[in-house]
């Protein structure tokens, strides 16, 4: 038995109280009038009858309620009564099936060992399978039928997934909650170091549960790897292409090995690196002259040990030509241009191709030929022209308008028809130009901008947001940049120009990544990853959030969803390595590559002292007190206590009547 509050047990010391009650009574005589006491011998008379306890059975009565009351505060229990299941207990055998399980015979091994434990069991014995590699799942039913536990073995099959004991801590934890019986846990891994959690409280093992690890691995093997590369998603100019690979080695020596770069299976080049020992080295190859459209590309080093399967590391890349931008402006207005040109061509990956036209000459122009077109300080636009961008927006397009002192004579915001209050002119001399105060870092064209830090507005045109999504305000609170939708297009509104007279903008740091990504998000080229690591998910949404139905196609060439699914799916998992096709109705298609996770590439063993911490924590988990983890509940004996309070506590009472009452006291 123990008890949960044992602090409570220092009341006993209250069973002083009725022995102090009853000795509290003192000896009561009548005085006698006598003449004299001088004759009488002076004698001390005893008083050992007064000190004795009087009324035995209501003193035993006040102290066993005293001491039951005691006992019932300090709740007492009996340990695992409710779920006591005896000696039976539950055999997991827990299959590591993870990436690096794949290295020679490992899986094999671990599974034929996993049989002859499977064979030794008890009969009758009820045991589970349980393989874990990303996340844990039965193989199978609880059983106590070895042919049938058997066969969920065999079922067992490798995969690219990275091994987690924390995921495997929390299956046997659901297993022994299901169960309500101990376990016995077979563990069957290579027991990398790289599979324990951060924290060592992840790995607390159900309670009363034992684990015994069955390692196929014996030391520490030398392994290299490719482990990262760094590649474009889009490809414009080739000769503008960087591809950089991370080439490392875990436990192995210095070498040198052989890196190539392959596309659609040709080998484009080949370059040689020093690898450190145990270190790592960057080999950079400077193009990529991949064909027009999806390409499957990927680094390979040469074959140099026991585990081939990470030496290549996939990714993939889409080629096409610039993407052209029409750039209307007035013909007395030639700074802007040049700016906006300058700033598109300093892009890494020479994107776009900008054709300016003045407003004159934009009667044989034809906007849907465009991404997207910018309209920088026009003062009048063609009806016609007008209307053929206004349908160009509302089909999808997008436009970029930029205000200064010619289209604040027009009155409004063009296309879109938006209302100018007035033109802001500070002077540049003295301390009264304006700034950038608030940028909203969430938009697309300002997320890498940073803050327009040191950039002054000389003037600024004053329009009227209405219920468009500000971006940047100046320093007096007014719209500095905005979006507006139109339609399926959107319209984005620089309250200034693109040149240095209205503001210094263009001769800052911070113009460059503005236009680039204000480019991007305008043509609708919105960042996308090309490469994932296994089991992580990748969002299935359309160009431009439209709802289309969507088709997914696998490495092995299959399709990964039904029907029914193709237009709600949100995302979707990469559950192994390969390259993955995910095709819009409303769009081109895509191609991302899953890699696994390379620290599945590191065979360096977890300590046996960390080994045998963990065997540790399933021990006299359920001796703490409380609820253990295996479900058993302690029996609470506190209530039983207070029944018997109660009846001391009515039995003290008649008895305190029968002796301290008026018969009593004259008996």
């Amino acid at each position: 038995m123990g008890f949960l509050t044992p602090w409570y047990l220092l009341g006993l010391v209250a069973l002083g109280l009725p022995v102090w009650f009853h000795l509290l009574k003192k000896h009561k005589s009548e005085p006698v009038s006598f003449s004299s006491l001088m004759f009488f011998e002076r004698r001390t008379q005893s008083s050992i009858l007064h000190r004795r306890l009087q009324h035995l059975l209501l003193f035993a009565l006040r102290a066993a309620l005293v001491a039951a009351l005691v006992l019932a505060f300090a709740a007492p229990y009996l340990p695992g009564v409710a779920g006591t299941t005896g000696d039976r207990r539950m055999a997991v055998l827990a299959i590591d099936r993870s990436f690096s399980m794949r290295q020679g015979s490992r899986l094999t091994e671990a599974k034929q060992k996993a049989v002859e434990v499977l064979a030794g069991l008890p009969s009758g014995s009820p045991a589970q399978v349980l393989e874990f590699a990303g996340q844990a799942r039965l193989a199978g039913e609880p059983s106590s039928d070895k042919a049938a536990l058997r066969a969920a073995i065999e079922t067992v099959s490798a995969s690219d997934s990275r091994s987690s004991y924390a995921d495997l801590v929390r299956a046997l934890r659901s297993v022994a909650q299901s169960s309500r019986l101990p376990l016995d846990i077979h563990l069957f891994s290579d027991m990398q170091k790289t599979s324990l959690p951060a924290g060592f409280g992840d790995l607390q093992l159900p309670g009363d549960s034992r684990l015994s690890v069955h390692s196929v691995a014996a030391e520490r093997l030398p392994n290299w790897t490719v482990e990262s590369v760094t590649a474009p998603d889009r490809i414009f100019d080739p000769k503008r292409t960087r591809v950089q690979a991370t080439v490392a080695g875990f436990g192995t020596g210095a070498a040198e090995r052989q890196v190539s770069l392959v596309v659609n299976g040709k080998v484009l080049d080949t370059k040689r690196v020093a690898v450190p020992v145990g270190g790592r080295a960057i080999v950079e190859f400077p193009s990529l002259d991949a064909p027009f459209g999806m390409s499957r590309c990927e680094v390979r080093i040469d074959a140099a040990d026991s585990f081939p399967a990470d030496d290549r590391f996939l990714f993939a890349v889409e080629r096409a030509d610039p993407r052209r931008v029409l750039f209307l402006h007035e013909p007395s207005d030639t700074r802007s241009a040049v700016y906006f040109r300058a700033a598109l061509e300093a892009s890494a990956e020479a994107a776009f191709a900008l054709d300016a036209v003045p407003v004159p000459q934009s009667g044989g122009v034809v906007p849907s030929k465009y991404s997207f077109v910018v309209l920088s300080n026009v003062a009048s636009i063609p009806a016609n022209f007008e209307s053929e961008l206004r349908s160009f927006v509302r089909g999808g397009g997008a436009l970029l308008i930029a205000l200064g002192p010619s289209s604040a004579v027009r009155g409004k915001v063009p296309v879109v028809d938006l209302g100018l209050a007035e033109s802001r002119y500070s002077s540049r001399r003295g301390e009264r130009f304006q700034t950038a105060e608030w940028l909203d870092s969430g938009h697309p064209s300002v997320r890498r901008a940073n803050r327009w830090d040191g950039v002054r507005f000389y003037q600024v045109v004053r329009a009227d947001a209405g219920d468009g999504r500000v971006v940047a305000r100046n320093s007096d609170r007014t719209p500095l940049l905005f979006e507006k939708t139109l339609g399926a297009g959107r319209v984005l509104v620089f309250a200034s120009t693109f040149d240095n007279i209205s503001n210094d903008f263009p001769l800052h740091a911070s113009f460059v990544p503005f236009v680039e990504q204000t480019a991007y998000y305008l043509a609708g080229l919105e960042e996308r990853r090309g490469g994932f690591t296994v089991d992580a998910y990748v969002p299935l949404s359309a160009s431009r959030g439209s709802r289309a139905a969507v088709e997914v196609i696998g490495p092995d060439g299959n399709r990964m969803l039904e029907l029914s699914e193709s237009s709600f799916v949100r995302d979707v998992p990469l559950a192994r390595e390969g390259f993955y096709e995910i095709r819009h109705s409303s769009g081109g298609p895509a191609l991302v590559a899953a890699n696994a996770d390379r620290l599945e590439s590191d065979f360096e063993m977890i300590p046996a002292e960390t080994l045998e911490l963990w065997r540790s924590t399933g021990q006299g988990a359920a001796a703490r007190g409380g609820k253990d983890e295996t479900g058993a509940k302690p029996q609470h004996l506190w209530w039983y206590a207070m029944l018997v309070v109660l009846a001391l506590a009515l039995a003290e009472s008649l008895v305190a009547g029968r002796y301290l009452g008026p018969e009593g006291e004259t008996a």
